[in-house]
């Protein structure tokens, strides 16, 4: 089942929406930080690096065929400042598997924003998307990452070691995941039965 969204996405406090032309600038500002860059596998972005990744997510706002994402810009519906990103990826198309990710600016963390949108796209991946279980993986360093999983009801299911080089050194990476019928009955739950 191929997944057209009708945009922008909303939450209470945000917009989620198809990155522009005009987003280049506030994804320097994030994608340019040493501590944005330390979990990810690209290091700090030149603002022309950012110019060329804003070009490719303008394109990815749907989900036709297995591998494709959808890579959307987090902006506050107060103010429309772009504050982050968040991805769904289809990695299995006859299994019904996909993988959501996330980036956003330090200096927003800590007022559940990235909870709000990571929601809002388990809503869009287990809804219209029709997925049957969505994955998020991150660096076993990276407490906010497997943190934010927690709190989306997500569970640990691996815990990887010096299964791959990133940046030179083995890693260590967690594997979290989370069904429809769980992602359904957290639903059923914050919406009172």
């Amino acid at each position: 089942m191929a997944l057209y969204p009708n945009y922008p996405l909303q939450t209470e406090r945000l917009r989620l929406r198809p990155f522009t032309r005009g987003d280049v600038d506030a994804v320097f500002a994030y994608r340019r930080r040493e501590d944005v860059a330390l979990y990810l596998f690209d290091g700090p972005l030149s603002r022309e690096e950012c110019a060329l990744a804003v070009q490719q997510r303008i394109g990815q706002i749907t989900l036709e065929v297995e591998g494709d994402k959808v890579v959307l810009g987090v902006e506050l519906a107060s103010s429309g400042a772009l504050i982050g990103e968040v991805s769904l990826i289809w990695r299995n198309v006859d299994a019904r598997q996909g993988e959501i990710g996330w980036i956003f600016d330090p200096a927003y963390q800590g007022h559940g924003y990235a909870t709000e949108a990571a929601n809002a796209l388990l809503d869009l991946g287990f809804g219209p998307g029709d997925m049957h279980r969505i994955a998020a993986r991150c660096d076993v360093r990276n407490i906010a990452s497997w943190r934010l999983m927690d709190r989306l009801g997500m569970r640990r299911e691996a815990h990887f070691r010096e299964h791959a080089l990133f940046k030179n050194q083995w890693d260590e990476e967690f594997v979290y995941a989370i069904l429809w019928q769980e992602w359904h009955s957290r639903r059923e739950a914050s919406d009172g039965g």
